[in-house]
């Protein structure tokens, strides 16, 4: 895996192969989702959650871009020593907050909103399809926030009210949400 732009473009990372429960983000479609990103946000001031961050390829990307204020959460131990230690490897401790939990439980107790937030969650998760509707019950998203799920070919949110794009790289697909807008 690479980091695709930024100043750290180039940058390959090798998590562990054995017992490894994650599924990274393919470089091809985290690319096309990264330009998607650079039309329609500041990657200088945004505030990012990367959800069940496994590798944290997309925290890595974020910073990689300028963003000072990323979180991550996992909760897999060596996924979150993976990530602690490939973070000290490119000296970015400062702009990469790291929590090992539950995403469940650490959606239940936030208190904090994002300007971004990605959940790449395993695709067999029995709970995935609630994820949208939990993240923006919590109010997570600031008000012109985005948060983008990826999952496969088994879920589908088409008729989700604050579905705003759905983008299918193959097996791949991105469903983009945005919060609610209140008419006054």
């Amino acid at each position: 895996m690479r980091i695709i732009g930024g100043k750290f473009r180039g940058r390959r990372f090798d998590p562990p192969a054995d017992k490894w429960p994650t599924r990274p983000t393919m470089d091809q479609a985290k690319e096309a989702l990264f330009n998607i990103l650079n039309n329609v946000m500041d990657f200088e001031d945004a505030r990012v959650l990367d959800l069940f961050g496994g590798t944290g390829s997309h925290s890595y990307e974020f910073v990689s871009r300028g963003c000072e204020d990323v979180t991550y959460v996992d909760k897999f131990p060596e996924a979150v020593r993976f990530v602690r230690q490939t973070i000290q490897k490119l000296g970015i401790e400062d702009q990469i907050k790291i929590f090992q939990v539950d995403v469940f439980r650490f959606i239940e107790n936030a208190t904090g909103q994002w300007d971004y937030i990605f959940a790449g969650p395993p695709y067999t998760l029995p709970t995935i399809d609630t994820l949208p509707d939990l993240i923006l019950e919590k109010n997570l998203l600031l008000p012109d926030g985005l948060f983008v799920m990826e999952h496969n070919p088994h879920h589908d949110f088409v008729n989700h009210p604050n579905l705003s794009d759905v983008r299918n790289y193959g097996k791949t697909i991105f469903s983009f949400f945005k919060p609610t807008v209140e008419a006054t």
